[in-house]
């Protein structure tokens, strides 16, 4: 299951609090002071990776925390610093610091971002000690570490995105072009999650079907129209099926428009689907239908091996040239 939001509190670890103690010499009832330091809490650090299924990792575990320091020891021993953690998110998830409203987000798989600070190892009595102080009673606490309550909303990053009304052929489309396996079947909503496939280096994303008043939340809603926000491409489904295909395009452009105005201007095409369940006269008015949005429009079958072949050098022409 793709878990694609989620709260989490990210914590790191605290300091070590000093030590009071005093040496214990042979003919010494009492001797200086020799408590040592505590060691510094653990830090937290973040970093992407390529999983996209990676947040599910805090479906039920809402406390991540690096290592606290352990405390001061006698004999002047500094207690040992916690163990760092570092947290793999994946590429192209947003993190919103819930109280402060900040947000970070993760781009690639190769920069660790210190997230959460450790708290610094309180000091120990020998720490304090001085000419009119020889025999000094007071230690430092270890000072907390940083902690973070976060959103982390997963924005999948893909070249392509295959949109449309439920059952408009776009998991069908992407497992001929690629190794990935969605669900498919002749009913509403069989797509309940984004699914992303490799066309070679070429990532496609098939988004659940958006219906009227998705921006809205209905049907599937807004959930999945943000993972569309990254996406190159626009691929605009439309099975031949459907008696208005016109009204079905303005019908999702609607959507888009009102969810986010960035999805407007994003460029698009159109594909015809499903051309195979089509009368020649039938595919020849719908082509001319779509036409009049000005975008280019291409009609197609998954079961003609040409039009896969002409839709995989479509996508290789445009990933490499935006056109």
């Amino acid at each position: 299951m793709l878990v694609d939001k989620v709260t989490v509190t990210f914590k790191a670890g605290n300091g070590g609090d000093g030590k009071i103690s005093f040496k214990h010499l042979p003919g010494k009832w009492k001797g200086g002071p020799d408590g040592g330091n505590g060691g510094n809490g653990g830090d937290l650090y973040i970093q992407g990776i390529n999983d996209i299924l990676a947040l599910s990792d805090f479906r039920f575990k809402k406390e991540i925390k690096a290592g606290d320091g352990v405390g001061g020891g006698k004999k002047n021993l500094f207690g040992r610093n916690g163990e760092d953690i570092v947290v793999r998110i994946p590429v192209g998830t947003l993190i919103t610091n819930v109280e402060t409203g900040e947000t970070l987000e993760v781009t690639n798989v190769v920069d660790r971002i210190l997230f959460c600070k450790g708290g610094k190892g309180g000091r120990g009595n020998d720490e304090f000690k001085s000419a009119t102080n020889q025999a000094p009673r007071i230690a430092e606490k270890g000072v907390a570490g940083e902690e973070k309550k976060v959103l982390l909303e997963l924005k999948l990053i893909a070249d392509i995105g295959l949109i449309g009304l439920p059952n408009a052929g776009k998991s069908s489309l992407l497992s001929v072009l690629t190794n990935a396996h969605p669900k498919i079947g002749n009913y509403a909503f069989t797509t309940l999650e984004p699914n992303i496939g490799m066309m070679e280096n070429i990532a496609l994303a098939d988004i659940p079907g958006l219906i009227e008043g998705a921006s809205e939340g209905k049907g599937l809603g807004t959930d999945f129209l943000r993972h569309i926000e990254k996406t190159k491409l626009l691929v605009h489904c439309i099975s031949v099926e459907n008696e208005d295909v016109l009204a079905v395009y303005k019908t999702i452009r609607k959507e888009l428009k009102e969810y986010s105005p960035v999805l407007d201007k994003k460029p698009e095409i159109i594909f015809l689907t499903k051309n195979d369940l089509g009368t020649e006269s039938e595919i020849k008015e719908k082509l001319s239908a779509l036409k009049k949005t000005k975008k280019k429009v291409y009609s197609i079958s998954i079961y003609n091996s040409k039009d896969v072949e002409s839709i995989k050098l479509l996508f290789a022409t445009f990933v490499k040239t935006g056109k």
